[in-house]
């Protein structure tokens, strides 16, 4: 009875254990709250940036517009960089990401990358047209600007030998090129084509004289836990239907972005085959 009386006397001075707190259910959250915070790029055009009004513009702003709309909510964009833009899906500042973001392997290991893939770039450089070397071999030992966070800038190191001056932001890289901080910017191919575009003639001095290197899919993300949960899922099924539906192009299209041989073979696969009228 003694020995009976310590164990409880012990028990009762011992300090309680927390209750586990149940995981958060993100698709019931959004619906409860009735908003959609998606993180989302404001300086990267013509896919995510902000027009001369402040408002969010692009594909990729598009895409969340449509989710939201078909949820019943309203959408808040969150402005991310590559450097911050899955620390804020982690900690529950946004709820899906949507910001230019490749899939590569160590990501998946950090956020819940949702498939199918929704893009896809390789990277390249964009360099004046007094630059003109014959291989990306020719650029060992030089300096290229780039964008913090970026999943190609470690490949061009190891590759190819360049050194890597990075930068927050799209403007500043802008700014350090056109200063000529570096001999060229590494980044995005599909991206420098749009710059090289441009009809306000901002990069007629420069050009992309080199092949693109590692074409790699771009993912929609949510938080890890999240992937294969019902609000994973129903991100996925989205996707699917936007390319089941040339969707993608058609938005691709709108923000005057050349046809994507990915946007196109996606479509082809997944498009409607049978005829009904």
């Amino acid at each position: 009875m003694v020995a009976l009386g310590l164990a409880t006397s012990a028990a009762a001075q011992a300090p309680a254990t927390p209750a586990a707190q149940p995981p958060v259910n993100t698709f019931q959250k959004i619906q409860r709250e009735g908003v959609l915070k998606v993180g989302v790029r404001a300086d990267y055009r013509p896919w995510g940036f902000r027009n001369p009004q402040g408002e969010f513009v692009g594909l990729e702003i598009e895409m969340a517009r449509d989710i939201a709309r078909s949820l019943g909510v309203r959408v808040e964009f969150v402005p991310v960089v590559a450097s911050n833009r899955m620390q804020f899906l982690q900690q529950g500042q946004t709820d899906l990401m949507i910001a230019t973001m490749s899939d590569v392997a160590d990501r998946r290991r950090v956020v819940g990358i949702v498939h199918p893939n929704y893009y896809s770039s390789g990277f390249n450089v964009i360099m004046p047209k007094s630059v003109t070397p014959a291989a990306w071999e020719n650029l060992r030992g030089r300096t290229l600007c780039a964008i913090q966070g970026a999943w190609y800038n470690r490949p061009a190191t190891e590759r190819f030998g360049v050194e890597i001056l990075a930068f927050t932001g799209v403007s500043e890289v802008e700014t350090a090129l056109e200063q000529r901080r570096c001999l060229g910017w590494i980044y995005d191919d599909n991206l420098i084509a749009v710059m090289l575009a441009d009809a306000s003639g901002r990069w007629k001095d420069f050009h992309q004289p080199l092949a693109s290197q590692s074409d790699t899919p771009w993912g929609l993300a949510v938080r890890l836990e999240d992937r294969d949960s019902a609000w994973g899922r129903y991100v996925g099924g989205t996707i699917a239907e936007w390319h089941r539906t040339g969707k993608l192009l058609e938005w691709e299209k709108a923000a005057g972005i050349a046809e994507s041989p990915f946007l196109r073979r996606m479509h082809d696969a997944l498009r409607d085959h049978v005829r009904t009228n």
